[in-house]
């Protein structure tokens, strides 16, 4: 009974540890054939042979058929952060290499879970700034190097925007759609103050750094691996961001069509 009792203990322990990491790396917007590879190299290198997980973006099952344990865990939010997928990768891989053990890998993902490694809010905004006129030139064909200094401005304080709302509402799309719709109203009223500049130009390298391309990348790498039900899910919510986008800038161009 003893032993029985230990070895219950210890799938639960397995569990919980691949059920953290997987919702870790689906918060950092990792593909599922990604964390699903991750969560059963967890469990064959803590021993467990018989495992099997189910992802999807919004939740992940995970059971450990030689002991009949299930386990559920829930992923409320979602963002680009590939810092954090390398993150829990890299314990993987030292857990795998029998560099940690299983409660020092589950103790530091508690602790990454705590602290999410990003880059600092500043350096997020310059490099949406910088961002802004590079994808400027990379989409449009027809360019003026006038319009460099107002893609980057405006590229920079509209990201600042949307980082700002994210962060003090759990509402899905509106930051998007308020930033867009922000973004599309300071564009043509500076374009109106200076004529030379290019409404065209400048909305489509600021909004550039909002498009969801990576979502976009990770749901199309999803269904061509098989994972339809991923797949689907995170098609749509791209798609839905891109019309949260598209909607704010027509709100804004609707709003000040006379000024244009």
């Amino acid at each position: 009974m003893e032993k029985e009792r230990v070895s219950q203990d210890y799938a639960a322990e397995v569990l919980d540890t691949c059920l953290k990491a997987g919702r870790l790396m689906i918060e950092g917007g990792s593909e599922t054939y990604r964390v699903e590879d991750t969560m059963m190299r967890i469990a064959r290198n803590a021993g467990i042979t018989d495992a099997r997980c189910f992802t999807t973006p919004t939740g992940i099952f995970m059971s450990l058929g030689e002991h009949s344990y299930t386990q559920v865990t829930q992923v409320k939010k979602r963002n680009i952060n590939l810092e954090l997928v390398d993150r829990v990768n890299e314990l993987s891989r030292e857990f795998a290499a029998k560099e940690i053990t299983l409660k020092e890998l589950q103790e530091r993902l508690k602790q990454v879970s705590i602290s999410i490694p990003d880059f600092p809010i500043w350096l997020q905004i310059i490099g949406a700034a910088i961002l802004s006129p590079t994808l400027m030139v990379l989409f449009m064909d027809d360019y003026d190097w006038i319009d460099f200094p107002a893609a980057a401005v405006i590229g920079g304080v509209s990201y600042a925007l949307y980082l700002a709302i994210k962060r003090y509402t759990n509402i899905r799309f509106l930051a998007e759609m308020v930033t867009a719709i922000f973004m599309g109203v300071i564009t043509i009223l500076t374009c109106k103050i200076f004529p030379k500049l290019v409404v065209d130009n400048i909305l489509i390298g600021s909004l550039m750094t909002l498009v969801p391309g990576v979502a976009i990348t990770n749901a199309l790498r999803d269904l061509f691996g098989g994972d339809l039900l991923s797949g689907m899910a995170r098609t749509t919510e791209a798609v839905l961001t891109a019309i949260a986008l598209g909607g704010g800038i027509g709100i804004a161009i609707k709003l000040l069509w006379g000024v244009m």
